[in-house]
């Protein structure tokens, strides 16, 4: 189930990155975020109060408010900034590579701020990781495509928000059920989005068809499918692992593009993707040899109490009684 997870989370969450190509040509990034979070929070509003009305209860005002700014930051900061990088003309591959980038902050971090323990073995799927990213970035800016330097830091800012948004959720005592929290986002997002919307007069929609082919493409797959199993997995297994799977976003994007855009795939690209299944690979395989050894510390732990316990009764066998009063004297 978590391979079948995995792998339906890549494809998902990639297709975002492809989504938001389709609809950068026809509409400004706020216009299409928009108009892809208004029916979207209308359509969870309406469900939250029939449906799945027995999911909020006992959450207190404080958890909405946390669960808004996990929104702003998860949502309405990461998506701002990755369909601005776009727009500015970086390829959705190489924004998928910088935005891979996060599981070495996030894997930096979970120690001081969660307490997590990360490994040698997953350190050094962290570092494989990142080197295949750096490959395919540092190869695509340096192709003289005309976009400038700076755009290139600004999925930079929304790989740091999403990293944000991760610890706030992870650091809160309340568990809040996975439809709960979408609704809650996708609201933030309407609300921040319109706001964005009409501050820059950009609130109509186009009448292409391209445009609302994107908002479906997005609405369905990128946000019920990647960003509902992102917080599926990251309750079911963990910071490490799911940041881990990041990883596989860029080079999956890289071939999406390339059949969809013709962006190019080169040897870069090729190395940057077997550097990328290397990492989860090592960091899979760390994780299932931590527990290993966890099961057996366990089991060794409860086989000395159990040693120890039958030690203590031999000795009190063998020790004398203490005379009473109906015991013979010799």
């Amino acid at each position: 189930m978590n391979i079948l997870l995995s792998i339906a989370f890549v494809g998902a969450w990639s297709s975002g990155f492809i989504g938001a190509k389709l609809g950068s040509g026809s509409a400004p990034t706020v216009t299409l975020l928009m108009w892809r979070f208004l029916p979207l929070a209308l359509v969870l509003g309406v469900v939250a109060l029939t449906a799945t009305r027995a999911s909020w209860r006992g959450l207190t005002p404080r958890d909405l408010v946390r669960q808004a700014a996990v929104g702003a930051l998860s949502q309405s900061g990461y998506l701002l900034t990755v369909y601005y990088a776009i727009e500015l003309g970086v390829s959705s591959g190489t924004t998928a590579l910088i935005d891979g980038t996060q599981p070495l902050v996030a894997g930096a971090l979970a120690g001081p701020l969660l307490g997590l323990p990360v490994s040698r073995r997953q350190w050094l799927g962290l570092g494989l990781g990142v080197t295949g990213v750096a490959v395919v970035t540092v190869a695509d800016a340096g192709a003289g495509t005309g976009v400038a330097w700076w755009a290139y830091l600004v999925p930079f800012l929304g790989m740091l928000s999403l990293v944000a948004a991760t610890f706030l959720d992870r650091r809160s005592r309340t568990d809040v059920r996975p439809m709960v929290s979408m609704t809650v986002h996708a609201v933030t997002s309407a609300v921040v989005f319109t706001g964005l919307a009409a501050a820059t007069g950009a609130v109509a929609p186009p009448a292409s068809g391209s445009f609302w082919t994107a908002v479906v493409w997005l609405v369905v797959l990128s946000t019920f499918g990647g960003y509902g199993l992102y917080w599926l997995i990251l309750r079911r297994s963990g910071v490490t692992k799911v940041n881990t799977l990041m990883f596989l976003m860029a080079p999956v994007t890289a071939v999406w593009g390339a059949l969809m855009f013709g962006e190019p795939f080169g040897t870069q690209t090729v190395v940057g993707l077997a550097l990328g299944l290397l990492a989860v690979a090592v960091v899979h395989r760390g994780d299932r040899h931590n527990r290993h050894d966890q099961h057996n510390d366990h089991d060794r732990d409860r086989d000395r109490d159990r040693d120890r316990h039958r030690h203590s009764d031999d000795q009190n066998c063998q020790q004398p009684a203490e005379p009473g009063p109906f015991t013979p004297r010799r």
